[in-house]
């Protein structure tokens, strides 16, 4: 390789290095308090009230029991990241009204689908 070649991918790294230290010096820092969040406010407006929610994956384990995610629960709490049902029925097809002992904290994120004031007593199918 030509020193003329080698030169300038040198010049080419440097340049490089010189952008990330321009673009990347030190922390960044989001402020999310004036960020417009339309999931967080509408569940946030919905605490106390019974929900139906369907979260992202195929299926979830739970005590060696493998079922669909779909929970059905009381609004207690709402932050910028989940939401927390309590008492919450995981819809499983041998337990359909399975009761969660404990808060159930589900990441905004993985929520695909809710139906807001369900009846957690209300049979659905499953299959």
């Amino acid at each position: 390789m030509s020193n003329e070649k080698k030169d300038n991918e040198k010049k080419v790294d440097e340049k490089r290095v010189m952008d990330d230290e321009r673009f990347f010096d030190g922390m960044i820092r989001i402020n999310i308090a004036n960020v417009e969040d339309q999931l967080f406010d509408e569940l946030n407006g919905m605490i106390g009230k019974s929900i139906l929610v369907v979260t992202n994956s195929d299926q979830l384990n739970l005590f060696g029991q493998t079922f669909r995610p779909i929970f059905c629960g009381t609004i207690i709490r709402v932050t910028q990241g989940d939401v927390t049902l309590f008492p919450v029925n995981i819809k499983m097809i041998n337990a359909p009204f399975y009761q969660f002992p404990t808060p159930l904290s589900i990441p905004l994120e993985k929520i695909s689908h809710f139906s807001p004031d369900f009846d957690c007593n209300d049979r659905i199918p499953l299959t």
